[in-house]
């Protein structure tokens, strides 16, 4: 069973330091606002990884503390909870997202069925510290 958007992008993402909140209009659309997207991706290829990979698990707790702490960021940044909301139930939205993970994990050798290359990425993010890393930990 897969996490829910919600759960598993936000949960696999860094601490945000607050940023000062701007107004309504000169917002972005969520979808374009790359901090936050790239941490949902993120969030996304360790998904896959603890999922495939049988010697790697996901930190859960830490993903859901930064789940909140990605809320809290686009809250901060002026973002309502209405549209931090539909951001993440946005069916369009999380079919890019899964699509940029898919596309990163294949550009860095993993294949649908080889437990071992999920692996394998995995044990790169860890070693690399990068945000997917984070959210990882090697049984």
């Amino acid at each position: 069973m897969h996490l829910p958007l919600r759960l598993t992008a936000a949960a696999l993402t860094l601490c945000a330091m607050s940023a000062l909140a701007s107004p309504a209009a000169a917002l972005e659309p969520l979808s374009s606002e790359r901090y936050i997207n790239d941490r949902l991706i993120a969030a996304r290829i360790a998904d896959r990884i603890r999922r495939e990979c049988p010697t790697i698990d996901g930190r859960l707790i830490y993903a859901f503390q930064q789940a909140r702490a990605l809320e809290r960021y686009a809250l901060d940044r002026g973002y309502s909870k209405q549209q931090v909301d539909a951001f993440l139930d946005s069916k369009a939205d999380k079919a890019r997202i899964y699509a940029v993970a898919e596309d990163y994990m294949g550009r860095n050798g993993v294949t649908k069925g080889d437990a071992e290359s999920y692996c394998r990425l995995g044990r790169q993010e860890i070693a690399n510290r990068t945000v997917t890393g984070s959210l990882l930990v090697a049984k």
